[in-house]
């Protein structure tokens, strides 16, 4: 159920492509979805840009630079406390060795991989528009 008093919280993430695969990171005890795996990203802050909120973001938490290039299909998810407005972008990788500043853990998945994961909620359509479009490539 949406929450109509508050606006939705403006995320971005990222579907960082590499050799066929897919970077995807697995949230930590501590945070919100414990354990479930996600494409990384973050807030948009105040007067920032989404593909700029999605460098710093990814740079902050995985030590990557990245280069936004196509726009996906946002979706608007409620959980118990918010509601998020997730924003994809397809990125490519341009440098960097990844820290995980937030995550527990990451992975690199083939496109066949990508359904054998416990994704969050609102990362799920991101993932079947994906593979939609992945599919349609063939």
């Amino acid at each position: 159920m949406p929450h109509p008093e508050t606006p939705a919280i403006r995320v971005v993430c990222a579907l960082i492509e590499q050799d066929d695969k897919m970077l995807l990171t697995q949230r930590s005890n501590y945070m919100a979805q414990p354990l479930l795996w996600e494409f990384p990203g973050g807030k948009v802050e105040i007067g920032e840009t989404e593909t700029a909120a999605l460098v710093r973001e990814i740079q902050e938490e995985l030590n990557l630079l990245i280069v936004p290039l196509k726009r996906l299909t946002p979706v608007v998810h409620s959980y118990s406390s918010k509601t998020i407005e997730l924003i994809p972008y397809t990125c490519s990788l341009q440098s960097g060795n990844i820290l995980l500043a937030e995550h527990q853990a990451y992975s690199w998945a083939t496109i066949e991989e990508l359904l054998n994961y416990s994704w969050c909620p609102a990362d799920v359509p991101i993932v079947e528009e994906y593979l939609h479009l992945k599919i349609k490539q063939l």
